[in-house]
C-alpha cells in the first residue's frame, strides 16, 4: 500500500501542533506502509525515518503574490508527482487542494486530517486578506469532496460537522494526537533556566505557543496580573500572525514589567531540550486558547511532568483530567466562531484563580504532573494511533 501524505510542515521546518502531528505520524507509518511526504520548502533529505521525502518550492511565477496563491501554486506542483499512489493523505489547509486535486486526477481515494477549520478561525482575515476566503474556499472543497475525514478529538469532531453539516457524519472518525513520551521526557536540570535568566528557586508558570488569536495570550497576560508577586512568568513565544497583535501583546508584556520582575520572554522556536527543561521546571504550564482542536503543547508538557492549567475548550478536555492532571478553565463564547469569550473579564480572573490554586501547592502540582505523565504514556502513543489511522485507510480502500 503506496500512502502520500501532503503537508506545508515538516521538519526541519515545523512550527505548529500539525507539523508535529505529521512527523511523528510518518515516523511510526514508514516501517507499515511504502509512504512518501511531499511538503513545503526548501530541500529536505530524502529520506525519514524509511519515507521518501520530497519538498515542493513556490512557482517562481507566483512568488510574492498573496500566500493563499503560492500556497495552491505549490499544491499544483504535488499534483502529478501522487500519480501512483493508493492514497493521498492530507494536512491542513495549505495541503487539502493537492490532496483533492491528486484525487480526481488519479481517481484515488483523499484522507484529510482535520487539525484546524478555517470558519472557526476568523482573525485570519487579518493575515490574508482576500485569501482567507480562499483558504476557506479550499478547505470547504477538500472535506466535501473526500473519502474520509480524521478528527484529532472528539471536540473536532463536533466542529467538522457543525461548520460543514453537509458531511456524512458517517465519513468523520477520531483519531487522537500523540506524543512520543521517549523524546518528551522530564529533565531536572536547570543549565537552560540560567541561561535564560530564570530562576529555578522560584516558582513560574511557562507558555509555549504561537502568538495567534486562537492562543489567548492576551487574557493569560492579564491572568498574570493578579499571580503572587514570587511568581515568574516564562513566556516562549514565537511571532506574532500580525503587528496588531504583536503591539497588544508587548503592550500587555511592557506593563506586567512595570510592576513585578520574573517576566521571561523567548521570542523563538526554541531546541527541544530547552522546552523541555522549561516545561520540567515549571510550577505550573499554562494553555489559555480559545480555540485548540486537540493541543499536542498539552501532552508535551504532562509528558514532561507539568501540571497543566488550560481551558476547557475544543478537545483540551480530551486530554487534561480536571483536578487529575491539573485544572480546566471554563469558559462561555461567542457563537460567531472566534472563541471570543462573552465575558472576558471572567475568564481572566477564572484563569488567574485555577493558575493560583496550582502554584500555591507544589506537591499537588507535581502529583499533578506526575499523573499526568502517566496518562500520556497510556493513553497517546504514537503506535496505537499509526495503526488506528491505517485502519480508516483500509476503510475508504476497501
Amino acid at each position: 500500500m503506496r500512502i502520500d501524505i501532503v503537508s506545508k510542515e515538516f521538519p526541519p521546518a515545523i512550527y505548529g501542533g500539525a507539523g508535529v502531528h505529521v512527523a511523528e505520524l510518518s515516523r511510526v507509518l514508514a516501517p507499515l506502509v511504502e509512504l512518501n511526504v511531499r511538503c513545503f520548502g526548501e530541500p529536505r533529505e530524502p529520506e525519514f525515518h524509511g519515507a521518501a521525502v520530497q519538498a515542493y518550492q513556490v512557482p517562481t511565477d507566483l512568488q510574492g503574490q498573496n500566500a493563499t496563491i503560492e500556497t495552491l501554486g505549490t499544491d499544483l506542483a504535488m499534483v502529478g508527482d501522487i500519480g501512483g499512489a493508493d492514497l493521498v493523505h492530507s494536512h491542513t489547509w495549505y495541503a487539502n487542494m493537492a490532496g483533492h486535486l491528486a484525487s480526481l486526477m488519479h481517481g484515488i481515494p483523499h484522507v484529510v486530517s482535520a487539525h484546524s477549520l478555517e470558519p472557526l478561525r476568523p482573525w485570519k482575515a487579518e493575515q490574508l486578506g482576500g485569501g482567507y476566503a480562499i483558504s476557506s474556499y479550499v478547505e470547504k472543497t477538500a472535506y466535501l469532496g473526500a473519502a474520509a475525514v480524521i478528527a484529532v478529538s472528539d471536540g473536532m469532531r463536533n466542529d467538522i460537522l457543525r461548520c460543514y453539516p453537509e458531511i456524512d457524519p458517517d465519513k468523520v472518525q477520531v483519531v487522537h494526537n500523540g506524543i512520543d513520551v521517549s523524546q518528551w521526557d522530564r529533565d531536572e536540570n536547570t543549565d537552560v533556566l540560567e541561561r535564560f535568566g530564570i530562576d529555578p528557586k522560584r516558582p513560574s508558570v511557562a507558555f509555549v505557543g504561537r502568538v495567534t488569536r486562537q492562543k489567548g495570550v492576551p487574557f493569560l497576560l492579564r491572568a498574570a496580573q493578579q499571580l503572587p508577586p514570587e511568581v515568574q512568568l516564562v513566556l516562549c513565544a514565537g511571532a506574532a500572525d500580525t503587528p496588531e497583535l504583536a503591539a497588544e501583546v508587548n503592550a500587555l508584556i511592557d506593563e506586567l514589567k512595570a510592576t513585578r520582575d520574573g517576566v521571561v520572554l523567548i521570542e523563538k522556536m526554541l531546541p527541544r531540550r530547552d522546552v523541555i527543561q522549561i516545561l520540567s521546571n515549571c510550577t505550573a504550564f499554562a494553555c489559555p486558547s480559545i480555540y485548540e482542536p486537540l493541543g499536542i503543547v498539552n501532552l508535551e508538557a504532562m509528558a514532561c511532568g507539568s501540571a497543566v492549567v488550560a481551558t476547557a475548550t475544543g478537545g483540551i478536555p480530551e486530554v487534561v483530567v480536571e483536578g487529575e492532571t491539573g485544572r480546566l478553565v471554563p469558559i462561555e463564547q461567542v457563537d460567531d466562531g472566534s472563541g471570543t469569550p462573552l465575558d472576558p473579564e471572567k475568564f481572566v480572573n477564572d484563569f488567574a484563580a485555577a493558575l493560583i490554586d496550582v502554584i500555591s501547592d507544589p506537591a499537588r502540582a507535581r502529583a499533578m504532573g506526575e499523573a499526568g505523565r502517566k496518562r500520556a504514556e497510556e493513553s497517546f502513543s504514537w503506535e496505537s494511533i499509526a495503526q488506528r489511522t491505517i485502519d480508516v485507510y483500509k476503510s475508504v480502500l476497501a
